[in-house]
């Protein structure tokens, strides 16, 4: 006589098989009626899923009338869908200088009318989930039947479905507000994708029966999102802050190079003064000399128009065109010469085979 071997079940088996929702056995009446399908093991997660918690929905007086279901979707007006090829939230913020643009033909603009479709059949779809939740609440065996299982999976698909088309018509929000309210802080990848769960959670909220759009709801939704992950950031930075890393650090070789060219070019100046390179007369000399303090102390102030034109005998006006005349002979001595000089001595010449690149020097 041959013996059956029962394994027991291990305790995470028994705490699964206590939390799965099961489906009540058919009745004599309903047995006689064709078999329906078994429950696959990703239905049977998802029904667990929907049952853990009661069904919200925004609800509205339409889904009391008669016939509602064939009013609310068969009697209402075909929705154009949005295309999302275009979506590359991440690619577009690093070709942002490309001036990458969602195409109008690409873009669904609901109008308000159209909105209230949409969200009336996602509503009602939720309304239908919640009012088989209620029949199972009231039964004695607190179990759906094979019917019920598969009307909560199918109205459940249902406003996913409507849920998801509302969400990717209004992608393009999330995009241009997160681009409005950009923060160096936080990245443009992470805001994008919070601004994206603000989106459906604003689906979720919104009550079509007001009268407003759904935009307007939504930018406030997305903006709130935004700055809660700015503080959240924030307090985590304080919380953990990291120490100094010179890889991390912004490079400063452009304003260190422009500021020593810039000095460079102020003591040639000086020099091309000083030893009259630019063929200055001796008024002239005088009044750069003095208007900019070329052999004044250190710390004494260069001198007016006013006081320069003083000491020569002449008006201001005067000593301005003075002025302004020998500072072209100087800028004329100084390209020709030092900033000509400087271009060659940082010129790398290209490799073999590549024509030389024409360079042009424009000078304010």
């Amino acid at each position: 006589m041959s013996r059956v071997h029962r394994t027991t079940p291990s305790p995470l088996d028994q705490v699964r098989r206590r939390h799965r929702v099961g489906v009540s056995a058919p009745t004599a009446k309903a047995a006689s009626k064709p078999a329906h399908r078994t429950l696959s093991a990703d239905d049977e997660k998802l029904l667990n899923q929907i049952m853990s918690g009661e069904q919200d929905f925004i609800d509205s007086p339409a889904f009391y009338e008669k016939e509602a279901e064939k009013k609310i979707y068969d009697l209402a007006p075909d929705i154009q869908k949005p295309d999302t090829s275009w979506y590359h939230p991440v690619m577009d913020d690093l070709s942002a200088t490309k001036g990458r643009t969602v195409k109008s033909a690409q873009q669904v603009i609901l109008t308000g009318a159209e909105e209230k479709v949409l969200f009336h059949q996602f509503n009602y779809a939720r309304y239908r989930i919640w009012n088989i939740q209620e029949e199972i609440g009231k039964s004695t065996t607190k179990l759906p039947t094979a019917d019920q299982a598969e009307e909560v999976l199918r109205w459940y698909r249902i406003a996913d479905r409507i849920r998801e088309q509302i969400a990717e018509t209004n992608l393009a929000l999330v995009l241009a507000m997160a681009k409005r309210t950009r923060m160096s802080e936080v990245d443009f990848a992470d805001l994008v994708s919070e601004g994206n769960m603000a989106l459906l959670r604003a689906v979720d909220k919104f009550d079509a029966g007001r009268g407003y759009k759904f935009s307007t709801y939504a930018c406030r939704a997305i903006l709130k999102a935004f700055s809660r992950q700015g503080m959240k950031l924030s307090k985590y930075r304080q919380r953990f802050p990291t120490d100094f890393d010179p890889k991390l650090e912004r490079s400063n070789f452009l304003e260190t190079k422009r500021s020593t060219f810039e000095k460079d070019a102020a003591e040639e100046v000086k020099r091309i003064v000083l030893d009259n390179r630019a063929d200055l007369t001796d008024v002239e000399r005088t009044v750069i000399e003095h208007r900019f303090g070329l052999e004044s102390a250190e710390g004494e102030k260069p001198m007016t128009l006013e006081q320069v034109g003083q000491i020569i005998g002449v008006t201001k006006e005067r000593v301005r065109q003075i002025q302004n005349k020998a500072m072209e002979k100087i800028r004329l001595e100084l390209e020709s010469n030092f900033l000509g000089t400087r271009q060659e001595e940082e010129e790398v010449p290209p490799p073999e085979g590549q024509p030389q690149p024409e360079q042009t020097i424009s000078l304010n």
